[in-house]
């Protein structure tokens, strides 16, 4: 009988070609000379010889077909298969391996273990930038008046979209690189996109800057006249997953003022845009906000931002928040875990006690009047911090940031230092309340209970190492001075017998009748003593 082998079994045919051979070298011949084992190319008494046809395919015609077969099949291994599935699996992961360019990701999906608090803050409800989010059927309702952004844009420039297509394209590449994972948009789709997006973000930037009425947009426009709207439009264009990188904005602003040097005039627009995001009741000036307005006109401008560089507007946000922001102290709180490289520990996020056990050891709250919401001090029992304004986009403004945080490793931590030092600081709402009180947190929600739950929210599920934190050092001072029993003892003292005029009087009056029970009991012992003559 004959068969017809593929390649696979052609390997295998040739491996035991080999082994016969060795085989036959170290196995005594037969007294006529003739080896014991015959190779499959040696016709055997009896049977055919056949001869091997060509085809297009490699194939491997013998003799035998039935004995070699079930010899084959004993042969085999029966994990062959298993091993062979899990060698493709691994030449798949090096080519996708080789393909992702790490170091130049800037834009990240949010990874599922901070899903899990609150999914909707991640997950743009209005408008999609990007390709995480491009084409859900919510958002297309949006993509309309992008369209018209765009037809605007190239009307009042007088340029062809070629000219916009082509220069997207030359940095499709380098875009691409900024996203995490494959995908799935071909050439022309990408760059469509880019286009597409990035003309509908500038023009958001330039409209809240100069006046949408000086760009030509009617007064009754439905997106960019309409005030509801522009908040939910300001809180999806924050996110982390709705990003544009930040350099294609440059060229594409570039080509609309037909000059490429543009850099830093974005992140300008950018800041003005996402000023009422700022989680402080301290918005810009108008002296800083004529400053940068007046910068539009100007063919360079300086951003005191680039010299850091950004990788898009979130990112550019956060550096505005801190840009003079605090320098990391690390403190060894733990003496045996001096090792270098430490683990965050999800155990140890306990910076300092909650507000009511402060006010028990006697340290005091007071609002420091600046700018900079991170700016904590403590010194001498006072612990000062910034006011703070919570509102209903927040939530979602701290929780990108804190991703941002989690996933660059560029980035450091300090929003995230500060967003735990506070959700220490509040463990119910008579801390919310006390905070409200001495003026730090002023909030626009239903209740007290509401900003408690907020910040116990905030980092349930987030890593933090507490030797990492630029508020390491005042957290021990505070815990040193909250450890100290005099002080405890002192403001137990002040809390029960001083906290208000009736209470004082009280106390007074309990000591001037102890007083005078005292030097009655003195002179009557005396007297016994050294009675009068």
């Amino acid at each position: 009988m004959v068969a017809v082998f593929n390649k696979e079994l052609l390997s295998w045919y040739l491996i035991t070609l080999k082994l016969r051979e060795t085989v036959e070298s170290a196995v005594p011949t037969s007294p006529a000379g003739a080896p014991l084992l015959e190779s499959p190319e040696q016709p055997q008494q009896g049977q055919k010889k056949q001869q091997q046809t060509p085809s297009d395919s490699l194939q491997i015609v013998i003799e035998g077909d039935e004995e070699n077969h079930e010899d084959h099949e004993e042969t085999r291994s029966p994990d062959f298969d298993w091993v062979i599935s899990i060698g493709e699996k691994l030449k798949q992961a090096g080519q996708e391996d080789a393909a992702c360019s790490w170091s130049k990701l800037s834009i990240y999906r949010v990874p599922r273990y901070l899903r899990e608090g609150d999914d909707r803050a991640y997950v743009p409800q209005i408008v999609s930038l990007g390709p995480y989010h491009h084409g859900k059927k919510r958002l297309r309702q949006m993509d309309q008046h992008k369209w018209r952004c765009l037809h605007r844009v190239i009307k009042r420039t007088n340029q062809d979209i070629k000219l916009y297509l082509d220069a997207v394209r030359e940095i499709e590449e380098k875009a691409r690189s900024c996203y995490e994972g494959p995908i799935n948009l071909s050439s022309n789709e990408f760059v469509e996109m880019m286009v597409l997006d990035g003309c509908f973000v500038l023009e958001l930037f330039r409209g809240v800057a100069e006046g949408f009425k000086k760009l030509g947009y009617p007064r009754n426009d439905p997106v960019f006249a309409t005030r509801g709207s522009m908040h939910s439009i300001q809180r999806d264009m924050i996110m982390l997953e709705n990003q544009l990188p930040l350099f294609v904005l440059d060229r594409l602003l570039g080509l609309q003022f037909n000059n490429s040097d543009q850099k830093g005039l974005v992140a300008q627009l950018a800041l003005i845009f996402f000023d009422p995001l700022m989680p402080t009741d301290e918005p810009l000036t108008k002296s800083d906000r004529n400053r940068l307005e007046s910068s539009l006109g100007c063919a360079t401008t300086f951003d005191p931002l680039t010299d850091q560089g950004g990788l898009h507007c979130l990112d550019v946000f956060r550096r505005s928040l801190l840009r003079t922001g605090p320098k990391p102290e690390p403190r060894i709180w733990i003496n045996r875990r001096s090792n270098a490289n430490r683990v965050a520990d999800k155990r140890r996020q306990q910076l300092i006690h909650c507000v009511t056990e402060l006010r028990e050891a006697g340290i005091k709250l007071r609002k420091r009047k600046t700018d900079r919401f991170w700016d904590v001090k403590f010194k001498k029992g006072i612990l000062r911090v910034p006011r703070l304004l919570i509102h209903d986009g927040t939530k979602s403004l701290f929780l990108n940031l804190i991703a941002l945080e989690q996933c660059h490793i560029d980035c450091g931590n300090e929003i995230t230092s500060f967003v735990i030092f506070m959700d220490n600081l509040i463990n119910s709402p008579e801390d919310v309340a006390y905070l409200h009180y001495c003026g730090i947190i002023e909030h626009w929600l239903g209740s007290d209970a509401d900003v408690a739950d907020l910040f116990n929210q905030l980092c349930q599920e987030v890593v933090f190492d507490i030797n990492d934190s630029y508020l390491s050092r005042l957290s021990e001072d505070v815990n040193h001075y909250y450890n100290h029993k005099w002080n405890t003892w002192r403001a137990s003292l002040k809390h029960n017998y001083f906290s208000n005029p009736w209470a004082i009087v009280s106390l007074f009056a309990a000591v001037v009748l102890l007083l005078l029970t005292l030097t009655q009991t003195f002179y009557g012992v005396y007297a016994y003593y050294r009675p009068s003559s």
